[in-house]
């Protein structure tokens, strides 16, 4: 059964969105992230589970925070004289960023995350990991002055997203501690407009990828992996090369953004930071590979017939197309 207010509340969720990155003052970008909050809420809860309810409540209590203190930073933004010194502009500018980056989500602003991840659908997670991004991260990029405080963020969200990802059994927390990391890279792409844009593409083509293959099977743990992908092999195929796409690894399409994000940051002379983003992502790739040992190894329970077939053609069909899409984009660009 389709409930329509939940229909009329994504669009006015998709609108918030809208409405914030396409707006010309600090204050209706506050106003676009307030019809944003308000939409997600009626869209997390579920009459029939509280698991739902007890995240939706988390989400608002730290995103209203969040809003609450964007709001401040901009009325005192307004009543600063033009005279003022330029390092409580810079402070002001720094509060705001920190807001948004709770917003966000990104370490060390976290905390609320995995938590609100935790209680939530596949679908209120994929809207969590890809949509809710783009508001905060728009803002961010409109005043990204302040460089040493970024690049610790960008450190700190590959550190803690590695580190916290590793103990996980939940399938949504790793995604969740998958995001922050790829949050960190994100921010570290956002001096430049396109790559953070090709950056966003790729990230959401994935993540669409797996959190459909968890959908159509009902899958939300580790132990869950070896009943489901044991008894389809061209499931386990598509699975295993999306997770080694998420982590970058140079067949797939997810190191294309990588690359690009690396070879930006060397031009710019940030060698520490793409050494430390470099060194830090094997970690996250480690859980990545945990995940997929289930598909790597041949099990005692695994049958040569197939019982469960992909569900439609066209999950193939996308999947072969995002997982060749480095070669594709290759090709492409030798033309330009």
């Amino acid at each position: 059964m389709i409930n329509f207010y939940k229909i009329l509340f994504f669009f006015t969720l998709l609108m918030g969105t809208l409405i914030t990155i396409s707006s010309y003052s600090w204050f209706s970008m506050w106003m676009g992230l307030e019809i944003n909050l308000l939409s997600m809420i009626p869209l997390m809860t579920n009459p029939q589970n509280s698991y739902p309810s007890e995240s939706a409540l988390k989400y608002f209590i730290t995103q209203a925070l969040a809003s609450s203190i964007v709001l401040f930073t901009i009325i005192m933004m307004m009543n600063t004289n033009e005279s003022a010194p330029q390092d409580s502009e810079n402070l002001f500018m720094m509060i705001m960023n920190s807001a948004l980056l709770t917003k966000l989500g990104a370490a060390p602003f976290h905390f609320w995350f995995p938590e609100v991840m935790e209680g939530l659908n596949w679908f209120n997670c994929l809207i969590m990991l890809t949509w809710q991004k783009i508001a905060p991260m728009i803002m961010i990029m409109y005043n990204m002055n302040t460089t040493v405080f970024f690049s610790s963020i960008i450190i700190i969200s590959s550190m803690i997203s590695g580190i916290l990802g590793l103990n996980q059994t939940s399938l949504r927390k790793i995604m969740a501690y998958s995001s922050i990391n790829h949050i960190g890279w994100m921010i570290a792409a956002m001096h430049s407009q396109k790559i953070w844009f090709i950056y966003f593409t790729v990230y959401v083509i994935i993540s669409v990828n797996i959190i459909v293959i968890f959908m159509q099977n009902k899958i939300f743990y580790i132990n869950q992996l070896h009943n489901i992908l044991n008894q389809s092999k061209m499931l386990k195929i598509l699975f295993m090369m999306n997770f080694l796409s998420l982590g970058g690894i140079p067949p797939f399409l997810g190191f294309l953004p990588k690359w690009l994000t690396v070879n930006s940051l060397v031009n710019m002379n940030f060698y520490m930071i793409s050494f430390i983003l470099i060194v830090l992502t094997l970690v996250t790739l480690y859980f990545y590979l945990r995940i997929t040992f289930s598909t790597l190894t041949i099990l005692s329970t695994e049958t040569i017939l197939n019982k469960i077939q992909v569900k439609t053609f066209w999950t193939f069909m996308i999947n072969f197309l995002t997982l060749s899409g480095l070669m594709t984009c290759t090709l492409i660009f030798n033309f330009f």
